[in-house]
Formats: C-alpha cells, structure tokens, sequence
C-alpha cells in the first residue's frame, strides 16, 4: 500500500476482504526511504541493526547517510545528537531494550536534556523477542523514558500509524521515541484517520467502560469490545498511542463512565497504566485495571506469554467486568 493510499485511512484487506497482518517496521522502512528522497538531511544511525530494522533497501540507496556503529549503543545515541548538532535529522535505530536500556543515560543527558532533533526508533518492543527472556524484553521502556522532558514517545498500533508518525517526526523539531514491534498487526479499519500525536484515536464508542490501549494491544481491545458487546456491555476504545504528551483530556472523559482498562505490551508500572493511574489518582479517582506485565517473564514464546499474563481478548474483558464490578462497589 502507498503512503497516499495509507493517508486515505482504508484498511488493507484481501481480494476476499479480509483483514490483513503487517509488520509495522515495513511501514517505517518505506516511509524513511521516501522522506529521505526529499530530505537529504535525512540520515540513519544503527548497530549493527541494518536488518532487522528493516534498513537494507535504504543503505543500497543512501549508502553514505547510513551510519553503522557496531554494537555501541552509547555510542549510538551519542553520534545520533553530534549529527543534529551538526544539523542533520539523525533516526536512530536499533532494538528497544537496548536502545533505552544500555543508552539511558545517553538518551537522557545528549537527547532529552540537550532537547536536540534526533528521532529514537526501538525495534522489536515489548516480547516481540519472545524466547530470548527478559534480557531481550523491551517492557520497561515506557517507565524510564516517560518521565523524561522534551520526549515525545508514540507507539503505533498498524502500519498505517506508523508510516504516520515517521513523517510526522521528520518534520517536527525535537526528540522522539517511536516504539515498533515486530509482531504483524491488522490495520485498524477507521475512516478518514488523522494522526495527531498528543491525542488518543476514538476507536470505538462505548458509554459502559473505556478500555485505553497502544501499540499491539489495540487491535485486541477492539475484540474484548465485540466480546462485551455480546454480554450488552457498551466498550468504548482508545488508540493511546503517545503516552507523552500525555491526553489527560481523554482520560478525563473516559473517567465519567466510572471504569478504565488500560491494555499495552509492556509492563504495567510505569507505562501507559502507570500514567493513568497516575492521573486518575490526581484528577479523577475511578477503578482502574491494568492488562500488561507484572515484571520478569518466564521463557516462552510470545503466544504463551500474552496468553499467561492476559494479553488478549478474554484477559482485556476480563479487567472490563472487573472495573465496572468495583465501580458498583
């Protein structure tokens, strides 16, 4: 699919019109080659990732604007703030849990602090590294990084979003943190989209519970939604897709229906639970229940995984019943 098509905000679908699973990192693969056709301060810095971020199609094509150096995430994100210093637009990427956890206190001081233009791309988020374990895990990651000023932290949920968003970071000026996983997702089918970082996507109306989602996790709320929807339980969903800024707006609105589900692939302290429950606590008090990871995670594939920890249809209905139930309380 085009980027225009793509603007368009039709889902892709098959010649039987079935919904089709895409890997977001072909997404952003495509719209940097194309960005950089028209940006020739548009440069990638990697280590060692030219694959799996998806890069090789771009360093045939700009083989002087990617930038490879070695396994050296430090150094990553150092060379990352030296080329927007020296007025590049660097996109720097390389795998989440490396990218914000060996780099922190890179991303922190010459990014965040120094506010400078470079554009932070985690690949394979969340388990999508499955069987590698927690070292390999990138579940923390909203926790570190959220409180950081300055940073902008987007996490798509389809291809669509994501070819978005790279856009949208290579106009705007200031750091971002786009996090993608490497897990095929459907496309959300939503009519004339419009990608506004800051604010959460209305998915679905629902006027029972407000189940707010990101990243991999959207297309599964959708589906606890129809599940609740059999039971008469009205679901309205939430693409919260930039945790900062962070729409405290609406939170706000999802709060008056007195029941929040929060669901993301990353773990509940901190990330996209942690912040609302932050803010209901301050603003708005209202049950709020959180579908995500409690910490360290067993070996496993990435199946078993969201299975055991309720990463999935049932588990976010579950948290649905369960917050109304506290509601009623």
């Amino acid at each position: 699919m085009a980027h225009g098509e793509a603007a368009r905000g039709e889902a892709m679908r098959d010649d039987a019109g079935r919904q089709q699973w895409h890997d977001c990192r072909e997404a952003w693969a495509r719209t940097i080659e194309g960005l950089a056709e028209i940006n020739p301060n548009i440069v990638v810095v990697v280590s060692d990732s030219v694959g799996s971020s998806k890069l090789g199609g771009f360093q045939k094509k700009f083989p002087d604007r990617t930038i490879n150096v070695g396994i050296a995430e430090q150094t990553l994100v150092g060379v990352g703030a030296g080329l927007a210093n020296g007025g590049k637009i660097p996109f720097v990427s390389a795998a989440s849990c490396f990218l914000t956890g060996r780099a922190l206190e890179q991303v922190k001081a010459d990014v965040a602090y120094a506010n400078v233009n470079v554009k932070l791309i985690g690949q394979s988020s969340g388990i999508a590294y499955g069987e590698l374990g927690p070292t390999h895990h990138s579940i923390e990651d909203f926790a570190w990084l959220r409180p950081l000023d300055n940073l902008t932290i987007i996490t798509p949920t389809d291809p669509w979003e994501t070819a978005e968003a790279v856009t949208w970071a290579a106009r705007h000026e200031g750091p971002v943190y786009i996090r993608l996983s490497r897990m095929p997702v459907p496309d959300l089918d939503i009519p004339n989209r419009t990608f506004r970082p800051g604010r959460a996507e209305l998915v679905r109306e629902g006027s029972d519970v407000a189940i707010l989602a990101c990243g991999t996790l959207v297309h599964l709320a959708v589906e606890a939604a129809d599940q609740l929807a059999l039971e008469g339980i009205s679901a309205r969903v939430l693409n919260f897709s930039t945790l900062a800024p962070f729409d405290g707006e609406a939170v706000l609105a999802a709060a008056k229906l007195g029941a929040i589900v929060t669901a993301e692939e990353a773990g509940v302290r901190g990330g996209l639970g942690g912040a609302v429950a932050e803010f209901t606590a301050e603003t708005c008090p209202v049950p709020v229940e959180r579908v995500g990871f409690p910490g360290f995670l067993p070996t496993g594939t990435i199946d078993y995984l969201f299975e055991t920890f309720g990463l999935s249809r049932a588990g976010i209905a579950d948290a649905a019943r369960k917050a109304m139930a506290r509601r009623a309380t």
